[in-house]
């Protein structure tokens, strides 16, 4: 049996398992998909406090080096169930294997969120990508799109705009949403592209993607736009319904969990991205990595 079970390796994830090692405690952390989670996707990385500069990746391997190294373990395998007795918590995997564990905490994070129109499915890696750091570079000199209006969204058209032909900013609202920084640096540049007010409506294309059809909500006109690549970045969904019979979620999905990172359920508690929070950043989720595993640490102290 651990002392503390993690879900989910990201920077809440990972940055739990350092301060729960460290307190002495043993440590399981379950991921499912990539460890370091979606920061691993981020090109450059210039708000984390003490770093000028870095990538996603690079900050993902030193969170993961430091864990291990804290004595904290590391499995590749998707959390489906919790279980919580009184003193025990049971955590069921994708591939059968169960886990026991005196807390845990969750730190799932999220997904990239889809648009769920025309053809979207059939045509991701045949044009259509949710990740321009892993996908960007198939498209160098070539015309690509990008949906949203976000950091993450003006963010991917920086670094697209400095290897594509051309790169056009499709988003719903009037206005771009992410930091003066950014937009200020998309305006100078005049291979970036920008249209407003508008919703993407269907897909073009069979076997692979051609273009787009865009609807002007203000009107309700109908318009294509051919283009070779399209990166769709919406924001993130949590990945939190296997866990709602521990935990309580509200409307979006999230855990209903304030800065305390406790749940509902003595010896669960959530840290990261995928709780009701204002802010959703790197720093965030790290500061909730901390205060969930000194929780945690205390409440196994006290069994």
């Amino acid at each position: 049996m651990y002392d503390i079970l993690i879900i989910g390796a990201g920077p809440a994830g990972l940055t739990a398992a350092i301060y729960a090692a460290r307190a002495g405690k043993s440590v399981l952390l379950l991921e499912k998909e990539t460890f370091g989670g979606q920061i691993t996707h981020s090109p450059k990385v210039e708000n984390y406090p003490g770093f000028l500069e870095m990538s996603g990746n690079q900050f993902a391997e030193r969170l993961i080096d430091q864990a291990i190294a804290q004595g904290a373990e590391i499995e590749l395998d998707r959390a489906i169930s919790i279980n919580s007795a009184e003193t025990c918590k049971i955590v069921e995997t994708e591939s059968g294997k169960k886990y026991e564990a005196r807390a845990v905490i969750i730190a799932a994070g999220s997904r990239h969120r889809h648009l769920g129109v025309e053809r979207e499915d059939s045509l991701v890696g045949k044009g259509i990508s949710y990740c321009a750091v892993c996908d960007g570079p198939f498209y160098a000199g070539k015309n690509v799109a990008i949906i949203g209006g976000g950091n993450t969204a003006l963010q991917e058209a920086v670094m697209l705009s400095d290897i594509c032909e051309s790169v056009t900013l499709i988003q719903n609202l009037p206005y771009l949403t992410g930091e003066e920084t950014l937009i200020e640096k998309l305006y100078l540049r005049d291979n970036v592209k920008f249209i407003f007010g508008s919703v993407v409506t269907s897909f073009i294309g069979e076997k692979q993607l051609e273009g787009l059809e865009i609807k002007k909500t203000s009107t309700d006109a109908i318009s294509r736009l051919y283009v070779d690549g399209v990166f769709v970045a919406i924001g993130q969904e949590p990945e939190n319904k296997p866990f709602e019979n521990v935990a309580e979620l509200n409307d979006y999905g999230y855990i209903v969990a304030g800065e305390s990172c406790e749940t509902g359920t003595p010896g669960i508690f959530v840290a990261g991205d995928c709780r009701t929070k204002a802010i959703r950043q790197i720093v965030t989720a790290s500061g909730d990595g901390a205060v969930a595993a000194v929780a945690a640490c205390k409440y196994v102290d006290n069994l």
